[in-house]
């Protein structure tokens, strides 16, 4: 979320007999603090008794909530960070990280800086553009399949 282009925030709109919004400048600091202990964006709109969308709306809606969020996920990407960090001399008796689990764990949560994808591309003699491309079934004898 820190690099993000900062969306245009729309103003609230008041809505006539809608339901008034539970949104409260305080939870700005909530969810800073949570995401210092590593807390996801799901785990944060629990701790404030509210949807995971409601979240996003208020994300969307207030500007001082949308950094709010950004620098939540920075600290929460350094917690997870400093965990493997806590654990990766092993000690002999001491606690151990699983690193597998660690490894999916921050692809999953920070995809920009922890995916393994990799993106491949197909093209032509010397990088040219292909135009067409033909696709032959062949049979274990080296037949042509029907």
């Amino acid at each position: 979320m820190t690099d993000e282009v900062i969306p245009e925030v729309k103003e609230e709109e008041k809505h006539p007999g809608g339901r008034p919004t539970s949104y409260d400048p305080s939870f700005c600091d909530k969810v800073r603090e949570l995401g210092k202990i590593g807390k996801s964006l799901e785990q944060m709109a629990m701790q404030l008794d509210v949807s995971y969308r409601t979240l996003c709306n208020w994300r969307d809606t207030h500007q001082e909530f949308f950094h709010a969020l950004s620098d939540a996920h920075a600290f929460a990407q350094a917690w997870w960070e400093n965990q493997a960090q806590t654990y990766m001399i092993e000690q002999k008796d001491a606690p151990r990280l699983n690193s597998g689990l660690w490894s999916r764990s921050m692809a999953a949560r920070f995809p920009k800086n922890y995916s393994e994808r990799v993106k491949q591309e197909i093209t032509g003699a010397n990088g040219t553009p292909l135009t067409a491309i033909e696709v032959i079934f062949k049979n274990p004898d080296g037949s042509e399949a029907t």
